[in-house]
Formats: structure tokens, sequence, C-alpha cells
């Protein structure tokens, strides 16, 4: 049964409430290096497929999608908050009644607003390295964030959900697990198999957006074009975390845990 990582979940969910009422400061700064650590990944993905990009291989999305797994790695053993997972470990704490909805709004709050922040910091430490400054290394960044803000809301928002969804399994199924090489497995195959499926994922999307955006390239990222993915991606993240994780583990294990 899951009751164990359930309950590990809970443990996080409290323990992060208690760094938030303790200080705001401290848990928003969590929040800023949480999405750093996705630019990271954002940046390694896209680097590393740009060689295979430029050369019209097929295997420039399937090796960017491994590489960006460095970022859950980042996430899981570096700390921070990350909206996304958040929705999945705030959701099922106030279902059990350990925490209540208001805090849950204002964490969630916080969170993504310092991730915004410093998915914009780690644009501007990227911009002054000068690496991405020529065609030959930022066509697919640039390519991929266009397409990004091209589809239709609907489309975005059932990404988002999907995406979330293997996310949050992302970080919850190697609770179960013994030894931290099944566990990267996991975590790193389950990310792999969001990128190469093409959702969305509110975070990731911010720091692509905010590196396309520094590169002055006005036809690849614009505001209202950033607007229009970021809002329905988001709502879906958060269905995707708070119902098809959260309610759900919870509906199906509330017998087996008391």
């Amino acid at each position: 049964m899951e009751t164990k990582p359930l309950s590990s979940i809970e443990k996080l969910a409290l323990s992060r409430r208690d760094t938030f009422q303790s200080s705001r400061v401290i848990y928003f700064l969590r929040a800023v290096l949480a999405s750093m650590f996705i630019g990271f990944g954002v940046i390694v993905a896209f680097r590393t497929g740009n060689f295979f990009f430029m050369q019209q291989s097929p295997m420039a999305f399937p090796i960017a999608a491994v590489t960006f797994g460095a970022a859950i790695i980042l996430i899981a053993y570096g700390g921070g908050d990350l909206f996304t997972g958040d929705t999945f470990y705030y959701t099922y704490a106030a279902l059990r009644k350990k925490m209540k909805w208001n805090v849950v709004g204002q964490m969630w709050l916080y969170s993504y607003i310092g991730n915004i922040i410093g998915a914009i910091f780690f644009a501007f430490l990227f911009y002054m390295t000068g690496l991405f400054q020529g065609d030959s290394v930022n066509e697919f960044l640039l390519t991929v964030a266009y397409n990004k803000t091209q589809l239709t809301t609907s489309q975005l928002f059932f990404r988002g959900i999907l995406c979330n969804w293997l996310v949050c399994l992302a970080f919850f199924l190697p609770l179960g697990m013994r030894g931290d090489g099944p566990k990267i497995f996991i975590m790193m195959f389950l990310v792999f198999c969001f990128f190469i499926s093409g959702y969305e994922h509110s975070i990731a999307n911010m720091c692509t957006f905010a590196v396309s955006y520094v590169m002055n390239h006005p036809d690849s990222v614009t505001v209202n074009g950033v607007i229009h993915n970021l809002i329905p991606v988001t709502v879906g993240n958060l269905i995707g975390g708070g119902g098809f994780m959260a309610w759900m583990y919870f509906y199906a294990n509330k017998a087996n845990i008391e």
C-alpha cells in the first residue's frame, strides 16, 4: 500500500508549513532556489539537444528529455520549494485536516512568485555568461519557446494536468524505494516521460521563457504569449497535483490511514 509514502508526504508538507510560519523569507528563498535548479535543467537540456536539432536529427528531443532529469535530482537532493510539487503535498495535508486551506493558498502564492523570481534571476545570470548568444546554440530553445506560445488554451490546460501528474509521481514513487540508485532512475525516467510526451510544466516554462526573452529575440517570446501559456498550464498543473494525485490517493487510502 501507499500508506508509508503518503505519511512521508504529510510530514514534508507540515515541515514546510512550519518553515513558512517561522520565516516567510526563508520559504520564499527556497522557492527561488527551486526554479533556479529547474533553470540548470533547462539549459543543459537545450544545450545538448541543440547539437542534434541543428542536424535536423529526431534525437533532439529524446536527448533533451534525458538531460533535463538533472533538474529533478537537484530539487530532490538540493532542496527548494517547487509550486508544482506543493500542489500535491499541501492539498493532501489539507484533505487530511492537518493544514488549513487559507495557509495552503498563501504557501502556493509564495512558492509560485518565488519560482517566477528565481527563473528571472537565473536567466539574468545565464545571460551574463554569453553562452547562448549565437544562432548555432540557441535555435532549439527559441523554437520550443515560440511553439509553446502557439498552442490553444485547452491544449495547454490538459497538457498541464498530465505533466504534473507525472512529475508528482516522480517525487512520490521513490519514497517507497530503498537506495539512491533506484530513486534517481525512476525520477529521471518519469521526467523523461513528461518531457518527451510534450506536456507542459509551468515552472520549466517560466525558465524557458525567461532565458529565451533575454536573448533579445522578440519573435520567440512575447509577454502576451507567456501569459497565454502560463495561466492554463498553471491551472492544469494544480489539478494534476491536487486532484489526480492528492485527492485520488487520499480517497483510495483514507480507510488505511488513521
